[in-house]
């Protein structure tokens, strides 16, 4: 019987990835394109279904049904950032052509699948162009966005991944200063924002950037799938892949109680057993509620699923012996079993866990043309960087302003603040083709408003320039038998 092959596979929420362990090491497989990723889209037509980058080119013509092969997940993702983008261009269009295209399926596909090229383009460059002729209604969609525009509407999702590595540690029980590198995986990762979160958390430890964030998924799976599949390579056998589970899991008892039985972060595959007992004298049948989460009642949990255990023979309350078990595999199943200990008599659920390059020619071209064009180029990149640099200053004082305590800011110079940074902002969005002299008088304008207030929130330090802050850049041990209704 020829030796099987251990696979690992990151299905992402907009692109996915496999590898494949053979020869002593990890190949990611490419697709029929020669990508080393894949667009995370089904899609069906009348006569087959197209999966990958087949499905994402037909999805302007067919939205209806091209059903992403992943939605967005309890874990952030870099969907959420394109639907921020979405709704930002969505209400630009309607603000500025007085129509509606929240009902056009087909506008709004092309619209995602511009706005993901550009949250692509803004994690290399500071402002992002959109380009779509005829979007909706005959009406061409010409429109730019700043990383700092980005940045702010997405600020809250940004802020968001540095909660689980919070929580990471405390869970480790471990300092921040005794984490040894800062390993970034996932598309995602890319964004500056986020990487300055991130190194800030770490109190300004360098991130380790080295593996290809697109593919490390991937490549650790088809890893564990080769220790998991008794591979005994050399290269692997000193190897040790640790998962955990991400929530306690534990069954409901009397009252709406959540006991847990594997606790969170404990190591997969485990297996826990508990005794319980009945809640009522003469109680024939008990209900195994099973459920996951971190809260002390059912009701605030996570319901996976429910399952009867009958014929329990007549017994005062108290006496009957119900034992419990979570069973966790490899692969996250969880099978529940509950047994009599009188009878032997038993019942269980299975809980699964369902839920291209430029030619030699082109690249030449590229640099001939840029010589070229090299003062034009100069001139456009000040235009721009003074124009980000003025709404990086505004979404970075209304960012300070909306943080800081009611001692350092009244509520009177908030609202000056608010009515001044949305008047600079409109101003912006009227006059994308200023020139660089408008944008620095505007920012010198602003800086002259602000500066004031600033210095009150600072304790009347810090005079001119860029205002600080504003940056772009118990119990018992004695172990109870639980009731079970």
């Amino acid at each position: 019987m020829p030796k099987q092959k251990a696979i690992g596979i990151d299905l992402g929420t907009t692109y996915s990835c496999v590898g494949v362990w053979r020869y002593g090491k990890v190949e990611i497989i490419a697709n029929e394109q020669g990508n080393r990723t894949t667009p995370s889209y089904v899609a069906f037509t009348d006569t087959e279904r197209l999966i990958g980058d087949a499905a994402m080119n037909q999805v302007a013509l067919n939205p209806h049904n091209t059903v992403r092969s992943t939605a967005g997940d309890t874990h952030l993702g870099g969907e959420d950032f394109d639907n921020r983008l979405v709704r930002h261009f969505s209400e630009e269009f309607k603000r500025k052509y007085k129509k509606d295209m929240s009902g056009n399926a087909r506008a709004l596909r092309r619209l995602r699948t511009a706005c993901e090229r550009a949250k692509r383009t803004l994690s290399s460059s500071t402002e992002a162009s959109l380009e779509i002729d005829a979007l909706h209604e005959g009406i061409d969609f010409y429109s730019k966005i700043s990383r700092a525009r980005f940045e702010e509407l997405c600020i809250d999702l940004f802020r968001a991944t540095t909660e689980p590595v919070a929580k990471a540690l405390r869970d480790a029980k471990l300092d921040k200063q005794a984490i040894h590198d800062v390993v970034l995986v996932g598309g995602s990762t890319r964004i500056p924002r986020i990487q300055k979160l991130l190194q800030d958390f770490f109190n300004g430890k360098e991130l380790n950037k080295s593996i290809h964030p697109d593919e490390a998924v991937a490549f650790g799976a088809a890893i564990q799938a080769a220790i998991l599949s008794g591979d005994t390579s050399e290269e692997i056998q000193d190897v040790l892949l640790v998962d955990v589970a991400p929530l306690s899991m534990g069954i409901e008892t009397a009252g709406g109680v959540m006991s847990p039985i594997i606790e969170r972060n404990s190591r997969v595959p485990c297996k826990q057993s508990q005794v319980f007992t009945t809640y009522a004298d003469n109680q024939p049948a008990v209900t195994v509620e099973v459920y996951e989460g971190e809260r002390s009642m059912t009701k605030d949990n996570h319901h996976l699923g429910r399952f009867n255990l009958t014929n329990i023979p007549p017994a005062p309350r108290g006496v009957p012996q119900i034992e419990v078990t979570f069973d966790v595999d490899a692969n996250g199943i969880l099978n529940v079993t509950a047994m009599d200990k009188s009878t032997g008599k038993s019942e269980n659920i299975t809980i699964k866990n369902d839920k291209g390059r430029l030619s030699k020619e082109e690249i030449d071209r590229m640099i001939r043309d840029a010589e070229k064009y090299k003062n034009e180029d100069d001139k456009q990149k000040e235009r721009v960087a003074a124009r980000n640099q003025l709404e990086c200053y505004i979404f970075g004082v209304k960012q300070a302003a909306e943080d800081s305590p009611s001692d350092k800011i009244s509520e009177t110079d908030k609202r000056i603040i608010e009515q001044k940074c949305k008047e600079t902002l409109i101003w912006l969005d009227n006059n994308h083709l200023a020139e660089k002299e408008e944008f620095e008088f505007k920012m010198k304008e602003v800086q002259r408003d602000f500066q004031p207030i600033m210095m009150k929130m600072h304790g009347g330090g810090h005079q001119g320039g860029r205002s600080e802050g504003t940056g772009c850049r118990d119990g018992d041990s004695v172990p109870t038998v639980e009731e079970v209704d």
